[in-house]
Parts: C-alpha cells; sequence; structure tokens
C-alpha cells in the first residue's frame, strides 16, 4: 500500500468535506412534487452537523485502489479537530482552533494554514452560514439522507457527498456515518465512521503535536 499517497488523499477528503460545510444554501431540488420535504432533510442535516459539541469516531479511508486506512477522528467545537491515523501511518492532522497543521513525521515536515481560510474551518464553526450550493441524493431508504455539495463556479474544490442516517440518540437526530469526495482529478476517497461518541470531555491537549522539526534541532 502506498501510504503516503493514502494519507494524502485523506487530507484532501476532510478538507474537501469541510469546504462542503463552508458554504451558505440553496437548495437544488430533484422534483417539484419533493421540494418541501427536500428542505426539510437538508436543514435538518445542517443541524445535525452544527449541534455536535464534541465527537469522537473511528474511520475508514478508502481509495480507489482498494487501500485502506484507519485511524480515529476526535472533533471540538469551535475549532479543534484531530485525525489519528493508525499504528505504522507516520502522519497527523490537526487543528487547535487557529490553525490546521498537517504533520509527516517520516519525513519530519509541517504544513499550516490559518482556519478560517481553510474549508475545514466550516466545519468545526457553528456560527458558519452552510445552506448553499447543496441538493439532497434520492435514497432508497427513508433513514438514509444524502447530501452532495459541489460550487459549479470552483470546480477545483470538488465535489462531497455526506450521508446522513436517523438516530434518536445522535445530535439532531441525524449521525453522519460517511462521505465520498471526488476531487479534480477525478479521484474518489470514502471515509466511514463508526462508534460515534457525543458529548464526552475532550481536553484541549488533545489538538497538540509534537514538532518534528523541534525534535530534529535538539
Amino acid at each position: 500500500m502506498n501510504i503516503k499517497l493514502s494519507i494524502r488523499s485523506l487530507l484532501s477528503a476532510a478538507a474537501t468535506a469541510a469546504l462542503a460545510l463552508t458554504l451558505p444554501a440553496v437548495l437544488v431540488a430533484s422534483g417539484p412534487a419533493s421540494a418541501q420535504s427536500q428542505q426539510s432533510d437538508l436543514t435538518s442535516a445542517i443541524t445535525a452537523l452544527r449541534t455536535i459539541s464534541t465527537m469522537r469516531a473511528d474511520f475508514v479511508q478508502a481509495d480507489p485502489r482498494g487501500n485502506r486506512i484507519k485511524g480515529v477522528l476526535t472533533l471540538k467545537r469551535p475549532g479543534r479537530i484531530r485525525f489519528q491515523y493508525e499504528e505504522g501511518v507516520p502522519m497527523l492532522i490537526v487543528s487547535d482552533g487557529s490553525a490546521l497543521t498537517f504533520v509527516d513525521y517520516g519525513v519530519k515536515q509541517v504544513q499550516r494554514w490559518p482556519i478560517k481560510n481553510s474549508p475545514l474551518g466550516a466545519l468545526l464553526d457553528p456560527n458558519r452560514d452552510v445552506m448553499q450550493y447543496g441538493k439532497l441524493v434520492p435514497s432508497s431508504s427513508s433513514q438514509v439522507v444524502s447530501v452532495e455539495v459541489r460550487d459549479r463556479k470552483h470546480p477545483e474544490y470538488g465535489v462531497i457527498t455526506m450521508v446522513f442516517v436517523r438516530k434518536a440518540g445522535a445530535p439532531g437526530g441525524l449521525e453522519l456515518a460517511s462521505w465520498a469526495t471526488l476531487d479534480a482529478q477525478n479521484t474518489r476517497t470514502i471515509v466511514t465512521l463508526s462508534n460515534q461518541q457525543y458529548g464526552a470531555a475532550v481536553p484541549d491537549s488533545t489538538f497538540r503535536y509534537n514538532d518534528p522539526r523541534a525534535q530534529t534541532k535538539k
């Protein structure tokens, strides 16, 4: 398995997912008869995301070649998220609320972006307007709500389809179960969540990281 390729694909998937959630929203209905119910489901999905205060979930990322990487996602509003990869994958994605950081321990590199300029900031900011560029994708089950988001003025942002499952115990009654992204190079990445846990106390130290460059200087 090409671990670096897969991890960078996951980074793109995470960023694209957050990008989709940054954009304010005009519902694109798939049929006039269902427009009202579609608007309701779209609003409910966004509300479910915004209702999360903290969340921990296991994730599995799969790329088109069938490579799979596991890890644990931890989220805390406002502005904090951590993608901790399984043992043997020397990379980390983390935000401390001000900057999104990608750490590659294998080559001792760190890349940082201001969270306000990052698509991921939209996922973490409950005050961000997220009602634009979204439409519901038809589903064969009434228990599933799928939302596709794309900005047609910026095709380089790619496309994300988020899948929610109705669950009484989840914030807002909908649980984010997975997302699939299609980037500008037509590379498809799927991230599946499981064992979601909400509302647990999460210390801010969770969103710090060891800088491999400082270790090298020593």
